[in-house]
């Protein structure tokens, strides 16, 4: 029994040593990815000595558990980790979220108390339409009691009418209300209303201390993309390049205050180079097939990469933000802290703002378009890490459009288009009377002139790209000269036409060009 009772009290010691503790814990750190992102968080909780059990609650469920990273202090020793389902515990609703759900619990009493309103008023007319008879079967009622009675009975139905009249134009009111409430609220609810999950974590500690521990992990429903603005003040300034990026998250925690970093990086893609198998080539046999085998192994690396990211570190922040350039990718350290929601729609952040070298000359394609178009040729793009990713355009402080910045095709020159000058007149015009069709033997040949009417209105001279074409034949029996060129550069390929130019204030200029087009008769021709 003495043996019994000992063993009893060790095991109630162990099991009370062993007690889960609740650890606070808050996002210090998140490196977003192109898609993820890595959340740093710091964990304080007061341990004793010997075995302490940690839990930080009210984490994201899609966390991926292989992705877990804890470091300790010199004086904690690190058991184990693990990660765990909670689906008892839900994320805290944010203030504007709650402040959405009470605002319909509000209007749901008022449509409550709106209906009940409306539910009296018509047992009052029921009521009222049921005892249309006026006294009893035996009495007689003077003319002045029937008309005073008749007048109450007339008098309290339209009353009726009008307050339930007025009752139904306010529960639609409150419906409508509710129904976009309740689409607003439905938007954001999916971001929260989920279960949450904990990551468990064992240690032993030398004496009574405050425990600091860095927690890391990798969320999905995360990630961000490129945004470019592109401005220009004017047509004798550089471009100023403003780089942004679309950061988006539906974990379901918010990131508030916290140091953002942007990284290049695709964790989704895997890092492990592919392995080549070898290529049997053998006759057919249609009893016979050859398979070349899985490698488990680099699935199961691979689906475990997150394991081997390195620690992030914690550089200095400066008041702008600061370009990494690591061995795979690029980092952008944002110097402010950034609060991130966990919502639907994206938060702008700046990264960098350049300044780039540009040269402007106006182009004008008369076939397609009459006017002439401000062209900004910007150079130097490969020392700026720039990704794909879509740019607006903004010119004199007005909103131009849109254009796609793909650094992967641009050589050294981006065009980018900033508006059109209706101070350059631009005129396309056929010369009739250089325009011939005529029969020579067993061919058709059919002669096309035209002339372009250029004339400068601004105050200031402009260079002038201009652009035309003729046709490009794809059967030999077609055959396309080029008669007259009016000094273009012509690029037969494609049958392009290019002149650039310098117009002087108001200067007036003529362009003309011709082509002729053989083919056999009797055939007829597209173009």
């Amino acid at each position: 029994m003495k043996k019994l009772w000992i063993l009893m009290c060790l095991l109630a010691g162990t099991a009370m040593a062993q007690t889960e503790k609740t650890a606070e814990s808050f996002i210090t750190q998140v490196t977003v990815f192109l898609n993820r992102a890595q959340v740093h968080r710091q964990v304080k909780s007061r341990v004793e000595p010997g075995r302490n059990i940690l839990v930080v609650r009210g984490l994201p469920a899609a966390l991926d558990p292989q992705s877990i990273q804890v470091r300790g202090q010199s004086r904690v020793m690190l058991l184990g980790v693990s990660h765990r389902q909670s689906f008892l515990n839900e994320f805290s609703l944010p203030p504007g979220l709650k402040k959405l759900k009470d605002s319909v619990a509000w209007y749901n009493r008022q449509l409550l108390m709106e209906q009940q309103q409306k539910e009296v008023l018509n047992k009052e007319e029921q009521f009222l339409l049921a005892n249309q008879r006026i006294g009893g079967a035996n009495q007689n009622l003077s003319v002045n009691e029937l008309k005073a009675m008749a007048d109450y009975f007339r008098s309290r139905i339209n009353d009726i009418g009008v307050a339930r009249l007025r009752s139904d134009e306010k529960i639609n009111l409150l419906k409508e209300r509710l129904d976009k409430l309740n689409r607003q609220i439905k938007e954001q609810n999916e971001l929260y209303s989920r279960n949450t999950s904990e990551i468990v974590i064992s240690l032993t500690a030398e004496a009574n201390q405050q425990a600091e521990l860095e927690l890391s992990y990798i969320v999905s429903d995360a990630g961000w993309y490129p945004v470019y603005d592109i401005r220009a003040v004017n047509s004798k300034s550089p471009v100023q390049l403003h780089c942004k990026a679309g950061v988006h998250q539906r974990t379901g925690e918010d990131w508030n205050q916290v140091k953002l970093k942007l990284s290049t990086a695709n964790p989704v893609l895997g890092g492990l180079k592919p392995e080549l198998a070898i290529w049997y080539v053998d006759f057919l046999y249609p009893a016979l097939r050859y398979s070349v085998p899985t490698r488990q192994a680099d699935k199961k690396q691979a689906e475990s990469l997150y394991m081997e990211l390195p620690p992030t570190e914690q550089p200095q922040l400066s008041d702008y933000t600061q370009v990494i350039q690591t061995s795979v990718s690029t980092e952008f350290e944002i110097g402010l802290p950034y609060t991130i929601t966990s919502a639907a729609q994206p938060v702008t952040v700046d990264i960098q703002k350049y300044e780039v070298p540009a040269t402007y000359r106006y182009a004008t394609v008369p076939k397609m378009d009459r006017d002439a178009f401000l062209m900004a040729q910007i150079t130097g793009w490969s020392q700026y890490n720039l990704l794909p990713g879509e740019a607006q355009v903004f010119f004199e402080g007005t909103y131009v459009g849109k254009t796609f910045i793909n650094p992967e095709e641009v050589n050294d020159t981006l065009k980018v288009s900033l508006g059109r000058d209706p101070r350059i007149v631009v005129k396309r015009e056929q010369k009739k009377d250089f325009t011939t069709r005529k029969t020579v033997g067993s061919n058709i040949r059919e002669t096309s002139a035209w002339e372009i009417s250029l004339r400068n209105t601004r105050n200031e001279p402009v260079t002038l790209i201009v652009e035309d074409q003729v046709p490009v034949s794809r059967n030999s029996q077609i055959e396309v000269t080029l008669t007259e060129s009016g000094g273009a550069q012509y690029i037969k390929d494609t049958g392009t036409l290019v002149w650039e130019l310098t117009l002087q204030p108001n200067e007036a200029r003529k362009l003309n060009f011709a082509y002729e087009v053989k083919y056999p008769k009797g055939r007829q021709i597209n173009y």
